[in-house]
């Protein structure tokens, strides 16, 4: 069985706690949590997650996204996107797969496909 290079293999998330704010673009080839704030543009070859406490501005691109915290600008899954319960996207998506939970809120434009190359541009743009 083939193994993919796409998500390092031992599994390390970096993590932005609580507290930390960065303006600017933030890349990276492995996962991330982000429970801070960021004001620019996210880019994640991973998964990327969203905590309670985490507001972002800009654009967001991750294989798989799960969202928890505020979002303001477009946001690109080319697999799968959950909006948590708590949750506040204003903006656009880009999904394969859309998972909202109840009491999510969402205030913008979605656009699913099968084919995740045509729902989304590439993420390696780092």
């Amino acid at each position: 069985m083939a193994v993919k290079k796409d998500i390092p293999s031992n599994g390390e998330v970096s993590i932005l706690s609580s507290g930390v704010k960065i303006e600017g673009k933030l890349y990276s080839e492995g996962n991330v949590r982000i429970d801070g704030t960021v004001i620019g543009d996210v880019t994640v070859n991973g998964n990327l997650t969203l905590g309670d406490t985490s507001e972002l501005k800009g654009e967001l691109k991750a294989k798989n996204i799960t969202m928890s915290g505020k979002v303001d600008g477009k946001v690109i899954a080319s697999e799968k996107l959950i909006l948590e319960s708590k949750s506040k996207l204003t903006g656009d998506l880009f999904a394969r797969i859309l998972v909202i939970q109840e009491g999510a809120l969402f205030d913008g434009t979605s656009t699913m496909s099968g084919n995740s190359s045509a729902a989304a541009p590439k993420l390696n743009e780092g």
